[in-house]
């Protein structure tokens, strides 16, 4: 898709379909909170070092740290009663990756039927279901690590659906020369959420118990329910509050992209699709690495740097405002030679999943050799989510490109794949650092690294970036 659509200008940042980027950012930062806020809890949760009298007690101490016993005259009364779970490191991770079942379960279907019963109920709908069963996963953990894995699974099913249907509504909101810099605007919510659940969820579970962490986030995301049904609506030409001047920019700039109501998907085209696969592939690489840094940092840094839960949430939480900073960046910057005519699209598009594949491979391949190193290491480890987000302006909303008209329903399959990636690491990482600490993480680097090449060198040989045949319109020329 290497046509300039018309730029005919109206108001950003001033505008509706920034309001609605802002939204659906505020939206991917309650969604990850909930999703992050078991891999900050989990530290308090199976630290042996509280109270030893409490059922159920942990006899491992797969971390080491420990607790600031001199400031506890609030938790000594919130604590009386919180759990310590024996939970190893390989039952870890199969609670880690039980959410990315879920989704897998709902991305597909969600993004197909989103396209015909609106993105806003079903993404609106799978919003409200997490934060609510947020606010449950505490009670659940006392019945046993079974009701918690279930629990994750739907919850995943629930954001899963949420997902999917934002892709629905960027195919009718965002002109073509703005889609990496709405796109990216909205997706930074998930590096931000990433950087204050983080940031905070450590400072919470000391001052108030680790159950709090997820009564807290989990309320975030029913507010935000409340925002979203009453703020958006699934396109621009039903929306009470726009303009009439900036619907006419977003409606002639997708003029040459306006889908049919046929809701036929030409799967065998698809399967046969070289480019399609590629983006797939991409999302494979992306989500192996991205899962384990935002599933396993606290983890890591805990227990290779020594420090107590406080520091750990806050030093984990560093690499994620990197990360949303390069996310906003990365599309105002491809967005900026897009308009400028100084690239073609799919050199763009190449050039960001370069970057985001390559750069995060560089600094993990290199972590195991500066594990002595504080400093160094939360460098890299700085650098390795914000690097990786350069590809939300390539691969990422390559589906835009090349089938405009199935754009939901296609990320919701290449997310299927990231989320298989997620599955297999999270669980190969459990597995990995359960034989060895010190190997065990060099082997999780090394084999990120590997991943993220094969998945680099296979889209930059079969990525594109012009409408597929199979995608295009199918109806009589308007005269």
């Amino acid at each position: 898709m290497d046509e300039k659509p018309s730029t005919r200008k109206s108001p950003e940042f001033c505008s509706l379909r920034y309001g609605l980027a802002f939204i659906m950012h505020f939206s991917n930062f309650t969604m990850i909170t909930q999703r992050v806020s078991l891999s900050i809890a989990i530290i308090a949760m199976v630290n042996s070092t509280q109270q030893p009298g409490l059922l159920n007690t942990s006899t491992e101490r797969p971390l080491a740290f420990t607790f600031n016993h001199s400031n506890r005259s609030i938790r000594d009364f919130k604590t009386a009663e919180v759990s310590v779970y024996e939970w190893s490191p390989e039952t870890q991770g199969i609670i880690f990756s039980s959410i990315n079942y879920g989704i897998i379960l709902t991305l597909i279907p969600s993004g197909y039927l989103a396209g015909i019963f609106g993105a806003k109920q079903m993404l609106g709908a799978g919003l409200l279901i997490s934060s609510l069963l947020t606010l449950f996963t505490p009670l659940t953990a006392d019945f046993g690590v079974i009701l918690v894995i279930v629990i994750r699974t739907v919850q995943g099913m629930a954001q899963g659906m949420a997902w999917t249907g934002q892709f629905t509504i960027w195919a009718k909101w965002a002109p073509p020369l703005e889609r990496s810099k709405l796109t990216s605007i909205a997706g930074s919510g998930a590096s931000f959420g990433s950087f204050i659940i983080l940031c905070v969820g450590g400072l919470i579970s000391q001052a108030l118990g680790w159950p709090f962490i997820f009564y807290i986030f989990g309320s975030i995301g029913c507010v935000c329910c409340l925002l979203w049904f009453t703020v958006i609506y699934d396109d621009p030409l039903h929306h009470p509050c726009i303009s009439i001047r900036e619907k006419e920019h977003i409606v002639s700039s997708l003029a040459q992209q306006s889908s049919s109501p046929r809701r036929s998907v030409p799967i065998k085209s698809m399967v046969r699709c070289l480019p399609l696969w590629a983006i797939f592939t991409g999302f494979f690489s992306h989500f192996w690495l991205c899962t384990i840094i935002i599933t396993y940092l606290p983890t890591y840094i805990s227990s290779v740097l020594r420090v107590n839960i406080r520091d750990s949430g806050v030093l984990s939480s560093l690499p994620f405002i990197a990360a949303a900073s390069c996310t906003i960046l990365g599309g105002q910057l491809a967005d900026f030679l897009l308009s400028r005519n100084l690239l073609r699209l799919i050199t763009v598009r190449k050039l960001f999943s370069s970057l985001g594949l390559l750069l995060p491979s560089l600094c993990a391949v290199a972590l195991p050799f500066v594990a002595s190193s504080y400093t160094t290491t939360i460098i890299l480890l700085i650098l390795i989510p914000g690097t990786s987000n350069l590809c939300d302006s390539g691969f990422i909303i390559n589906t835009l490109d090349v089938a405009p008209r199935y754009a939901s329903f296609l990320m919701g399959i290449s997310r299927g794949f990231g989320l298989i990636a997620g599955i297999i690491s999270s669980t190969a990482t459990g597995f990995l650092i359960s034989q060895d600490s010190v190997s065990g993480w060099r082997n999780v680097f090394f084999l990120a690294a590997a991943v993220n090449m094969f998945g680099l060198v296979f889209y930059l040989t079969f990525g594109q970036a012009e409408i597929q045949h199979w995608a295009k319109e199918r109806t009589l020329t308007r005269l």
